[in-house]
């Protein structure tokens, strides 16, 4: 009898063992903070769809600089994301975001040099409306981090500039062209 009660001991701290083993190794990398480079959008994303997060540390801000966090990502897959700033990964502060259609975005201002994380949240809303179809596993998105000058991303403005003069030569060319 006691050589059974060994084996059932050893059993038990075995599967003790396994299951610390799996809770380790399963542990997400996604919260292990990855890299966003102001100006540089990460393309491709993944993301699992039920309660998925990953956190993203913002390199290269600038203080008293303004700069918007925006998640694109595809209306087909139905899903909620919702984007934190977090000054460490403890922070349990939440903010309000912008929701425009499939894009999530949030504005602050860099009030110091000190590290700041951004954490993605993604939740599945809704269901597939195709029959036979599987629901997906991971939701694709795409992340930047811009710098804003007058509520503005700064790399618009070469944009912009270049409409006013287009404007300007279609009003101005009548009279230089004009064939009097």
């Amino acid at each position: 009898m006691r050589f059974d009660k060994w084996h059932m001991n050893l059993l038990i701290l075995l599967s003790i063992l396994l299951f610390i083993q799996v809770g380790i190794s399963s542990t997400p990398t996604s919260l292990q903070p990855k890299n966003l480079t102001v100006d540089e959008e990460l393309k491709g994303e993944t993301l699992h769809l039920n309660f998925g997060q990953k956190f993203y540390k913002l390199v290269g801000l600038k203080e008293n600089f303004w700069y918007e966090v925006k998640i694109s990502y595809p209306a087909s897959i139905p899903a909620s994301f919702s984007i934190e700033l977090k000054k460490d990964l403890t922070d349990k502060h939440r903010n309000s975001n912008r929701r425009l259609l499939n894009t999530e975005k949030l504005i602050f201002k860099a009030e110091s040099t000190e590290q700041v994380h951004v954490l993605v949240t993604v939740n599945a809303e809704g269901v597939v409306a195709q029959p036979n179809v599987q629901e997906r596993e991971l939701v694709l998105y795409n992340i930047v981090c811009d710098e804003l000058m007058l509520g503005i991303p700064r790399f618009t403005w070469s944009v912009g500039f270049m409409a006013i003069l287009c404007l300007l030569f279609a009003f101005v060319s009548p009279t230089l062209f004009s064939s009097t």
